[in-house]
């Protein structure tokens, strides 16, 4: 999006200007939505006031510097932020097949121009209409809606089948476990933020099950690992796991009965040195002692030795 927008002074009078990380999302939502209808995105028809993004893409573009880096929203934090807009009017949700969209209630309200007439998809006759007005092919705001919304995405992702591939929930819950509603919902986010690549998605599920890693966990801990490595494509992703493999190979142990070399201590030898001395005792000494013995010997045969 490209050039101006305004900003109604009323955001300034409410509990939203003291709320940073809702205000920020609700300041950047009115910046990128479109100023007009008929403005397509993503192969979907954009009516003025609407934006469409997924909840990940949004903390990657609240993202903020602190310190030497930067750091962005976790995704609890953007859902529990859309849903004070939702619960405030400010903003409607509907779930896309390519992503979240976002309708700003009452969009003319902020960014009507001067002697410019025109609505916001959520006005009539100048006036917000409330929930209960709504028809019912249009986006409500209050929570019952919502979960609705949530499970119908749901639905939609489980029951789906394309020719060429496995539903990924489906394959998930054939090769790993059962999902949750909630597990089932981030596997559906995850296949936004791949543009919709279900293919990269049945990847992290295979490689789990190949691991024997069989838990919601370790596929998302894959899908997060491709992400930030900006891998968008199956080819990229196989390229990526297939180095990873390469680097992690290591040299075997020595086989049973390799005898190891190690180097002594010097008190070792040293321990051992009284040994050596008699064993190399003088012929001699040698001799006399062994004489010494027979006479002994000979003593005690006789019985003179007492």
């Amino acid at each position: 999006m490209q050039g101006w927008f305004k900003l109604h002074r009323e955001l300034f009078e409410t509990d939203l200007w003291h709320d940073v990380s809702t205000f920020r999302l609700f300041l950047y939502l009115i910046s990128q939505a479109s100023h007009k209808d008929g403005i397509k995105t993503k192969g979907i028809e954009l009516k003025r006031g609407q934006y469409i993004r997924s909840y990940r893409k949004l903390a990657d573009d609240l993202s903020y510097k602190e310190g030497r880096g930067y750091k962005k929203y976790s995704l609890s934090t953007i859902k529990s932020c859309v849903n004070k807009l939702i619960e405030s009017e400010r903003v409607n949700v509907k779930e896309t097949e390519v992503g979240t969209l976002f309708t700003i209630v009452n969009y003319a309200k902020y960014q009507e121009v001067d002697g410019e007439k025109g609505e916001s998809p959520n006005t009539q006759n100048g006036e917000v209409r409330t929930n209960s007005e709504l028809t019912p092919n249009e986006v409500r705001t209050n929570s019952e809606q919502e979960q609705e919304l949530k499970n119908l995405r749901i639905k939609e992702l489980k029951d789906s089948t394309t020719t060429t591939m496995e539903n990924p929930v489906q394959l998930f819950e054939k090769l790993l476990c059962r999902l949750s509603p909630n597990q089932m919902e981030k596997l559906y986010q995850w296949q936004d933020d791949f543009s919709g690549q279900a293919e990269i998605i049945n990847e992290a599920i295979r490689i789990a099950d190949d691991k024997n890693k069989r838990f919601f966990g370790f596929v998302e801990f894959l899908l997060k690992e491709w992400t930030n490595n900006k891998l968008d494509s199956l080819d990229r992703v196989k390229a990526f796991e297939q180095e990873k493999f390469n680097k992690a190979k290591i040299k075997p142990y020595p086989r049973k009965g390799t005898l190891r070399t190690e180097m002594l201590p010097e008190w070792f030898d040293e321990s051992k040195q009284p040994k050596q001395e008699k064993k190399d005792m003088p012929e001699d000494d040698l001799a006399r002692k062994k004489a010494e013995l027979r006479e002994k010997l000979k003593k005690l045969k006789s019985g003179t030795e007492s």
